[in-house]
């Protein structure tokens, strides 16, 4: 008998390829709003919650405007680019209703909460979830585990009985923090550090890979 009680997804770099629009986007935001941007800011900004970064904008990059409006201003970035065009991932929505058909999902997403039902919504993922989750409801973003915390208790479920899916150093560092174990399929383009890779459960390469048996045996260790 499985050991796993719930399964929680990340969004950003698991069920969409939007490491890189986001990075796109608060690069155009820094250039427009006259601040300064940094080689480091990409990877520094990854699982933040919208306060985290948005505040490290105004304060790291020098944006001259307060972080509500520089977090809106990005957003709106984002909400303009998913509606052209939603980079889902191949395979999304069939390791999603893969998982569902075994166990409670989960959602502990760094996006906007208006981001986050926007993309569920537009990819007909919603009735899939039990609970989703955005950093911006907890105290802390990724590494921290707060947001993968709130997930499992929504959920009314012990973290040790949930396994995460990951694709950043900071994802999986707030999936451990949480006492979960963690599958990852490591982002391509900002792949995670090799510390963080080390403390990962379980390896796929893409959301094809993401079985049931998968999902068991990191449960158990193997």
């Amino acid at each position: 008998m499985s050991s796993v009680e719930a399964v929680i997804f990340d969004l950003d770099g698991v069920l969409i390829d939007s490491e890189h629009v986001w990075d796109e986007a608060r690069r155009e935001v820094t250039g427009e709003l006259g601040g300064v941007w940094r080689d480091e800011a990409t990877r520094a900004m990854m699982g933040m919650s919208s306060v985290e970064w948005s505040t490290y904008m105004h304060e790291a990059l020098h944006i001259p405007l307060p972080p509500e409006a520089i977090n809106r201003r990005v957003v709106e970035r984002m909400e303009a680019i998913y509606r052209k065009e939603l980079p889902l991932f191949p395979g999304a929505r069939e390791a999603v209703e893969r998982m569902a058909a075994k166990w409670p999902l989960g959602l502990a997403s760094s996006s906007n909460r208006e981001l986050i039902d926007y993309v569920l919504e537009a990819a007909d993922l919603q009735g899939n979830f039990r609970v989703t989750v955005s950093s911006e409801e907890v105290e802390r973003g990724k590494p921290g585990p707060d947001v993968y915390l709130e997930a499992a208790w929504r959920m009314g479920v012990e973290p040790s009985a949930c396994v995460a899916i990951e694709d950043s150093g900071n994802g999986i560092r707030a999936g451990k923090a949480a006492g979960m174990r963690v599958i990852v399929i490591p982002n391509m383009v900002l792949p995670p550090e090799p510390e963080a890779l080390a403390l990962a459960d379980a390896l796929v390469g893409s959301l094809e890979g993401l079985s049931v048996d998968t999902v068991d045996q990191a449960a158990s260790g193997g």
